[in-house]
């Protein structure tokens, strides 16, 4: 009894003494718990609108252009709120944004239970998108206070995943179960949460970088010459490790044969590879392979939370579609808890695809799912790769854009997600309208399996990226 004791005492040191260490880094818990609760619109609005619409209109499709149109703003709007965030400071940019999606929400819920115009309801969604990049703003400050620190990164980057996993735990189940009793009882709580969680992040100003504003006034220049300086040493970071990297290969290919030689310049040094984004832009080729594979994990994912919806409603177990995706959540935070617990030696863009592969496979297989049971189990034993997908994408981008360009960065992550979600949705809506649940699933393996060859098109550009170092070493 007493080994077995240990052993758990052990186990559990092992998965929770790194995230428990983070924690108590002074004022981190504060921020890192009040982003999560702030982002409670993400896992509660797309549910809530779907399910209040459906009951009100009896229309999949409205709801499903609803959940696109949200999506879409989401995706315009998201960049451009990372970008002023990284520009203007977090506090500056959250607070406004704050108060219109406040107003939005309050708008949508009374025009849906009062059954308004459904050009109402297309006019006042877009604004459901004015939510402040939280996630984004949390990794930008793990990012910042442990630069240099790789293996205290990754591991913070893994927390701010299971803390993202919580949320869609307690969210999703939730949203289903608020939106049958009632819509505006789920908008409120959802409300309340912004309110709470905001309060909680945006007073926390000891952890809060700098903005591009603030740090080009210290360096007495304007933001373009900031940001074109920046650009210069990311540049310079690269070429020096391409060079270092190239030296190292051509020490080896010096005890090749003589056809290992073939690429070597007329000097008969290795050519530099050039850095992966130009003087001022954050886009090169790594960063496109990365939007792309996210638009299509985007599609196929909300395509299949519409159809299981219908299929759920078909079977006459709604109230349980909000517990069949908080186990997919679930699975998925213990995924995010043991991945980050362990210091990989498998390359980065290595299990960026297994996890990728498994994610998208085993969704892809809901066509063939007879009970809502049978889905709910598939959600366990892929779900351990879902959170683990996201936490390799948000290591991709620590290669891929400066610090103080961060949050722009993952915005556009995000938004190419968004995008692919607005997609799928759409898409979905139509074919459950024709042909009901089935015709939902139909959409989403071929989107599945659509996105993964997305995804495998870049494996190149993303395995270069991994190759790089990681820019968050740009001292600014």
């Amino acid at each position: 009894m007493t080994t077995f004791t240990a052993g758990v005492k052990d186990l559990a040191r092992r998965l929770f003494g790194g995230y428990a260490e983070l924690l108590r880094m002074p004022h981190t818990a504060r921020f890192a718990i009040g982003s999560v609760i702030a982002c409670m619109p993400f896992p509660m609005v797309g549910m809530t609108i779907t399910i209040s619409v459906q009951h009100y209109y009896g229309n999949y499709s409205l709801a499903g252009a609803l959940t696109a149109i949200q999506a879409i703003a989401t995706a315009l709007v998201g960049p451009l709120l990372g970008k002023l965030v990284d520009i203007y400071g977090q506090r500056q940019v959250s607070i406004p944004t704050i108060i219109v999606w406040i107003i939005a929400s309050t708008s949508l819920v009374t025009a849906i239970t009062h059954h308004a115009p459904q050009w109402v309801l297309y006019a006042i969604v877009p604004f459901m998108a004015a939510i402040p990049p939280w996630g984004a703003m949390s990794r930008g400050r793990w990012a910042r206070l442990l630069r240099g620190d790789h293996a205290r990164t990754d591991r913070a980057l893994s927390l701010s995943g299971v803390l993202d996993e919580c949320m869609w735990v307690i969210g999703n189940p939730l949203a289903s179960t608020l939106a049958v009793i009632s819509g505006l009882l789920a908008f409120s709580f959802t409300g309340m949460c912004v309110i709470v969680g905001a309060l909680m992040f945006l007073t926390e100003r000891t952890t809060e970088p700098p903005s591009q504003t603030q740090l080009a006034r210290e360096a007495g220049l304007t933001r373009a010459q900031y940001r074109e300086r920046e650009a210069q040493k990311a540049a310079a970071l690269q070429t020096a490790r391409s060079a270092h990297t190239a030296d190292a290969d051509a020490t080896t290919a010096t005890h090749q044969p003589a056809e290992a030689h073939a690429a070597t310049n007329a000097d008969g040094h290795q050519p530099v590879r050039k850095p992966t984004h130009s003087h001022g832009s954050i886009w090169g080729p790594g960063l496109i392979a990365v939007c792309a594979t996210w638009f299509g994990l985007g599609a196929f994912q909300s395509a299949a939370s519409i159809s299981i919806i219908a299929f759920a409603t078909e079977q006459d177990m709604k109230q349980y579609t909000g517990f069949v995706f908080a186990c997919f959540s679930l699975s998925s935070l213990t995924g995010a808890l043991v991945y980050g617990a362990k210091d990989w030696m498998i390359p980065l863009w290595k299990r960026f695809y297994v996890c990728l592969a498994v994610v998208n496979l085993g969704i892809g297989s809901f066509l063939f799912a007879k009970h809502l049971w049978v889905i709910m189990v598939i959600y366990l034993v892929i779900g351990v790769c879902q959170a683990p997908t996201w936490i390799n994408g948000n290591q991709l981008m620590l290669h891929l854009v400066p610090p103080s360009r961060f949050t722009e960065g993952m915005a556009w992550m995000g938004a190419m997600n968004s995008i692919g979600s607005s997609v799928g949705s759409a898409i979905a809506g139509v074919f459950i309208d024709k042909a009901g649940s089935h015709g939902g699933f139909v959409v989403v393996t071929a989107l599945a399996i659509g996105s993964l060859l997305i995804a495998l098109t870049g494996i190149r550009q993303i395995k270069s990226s991994t190759e790089t170092p990681t820019l968050t070493e740009v001292e600014v």
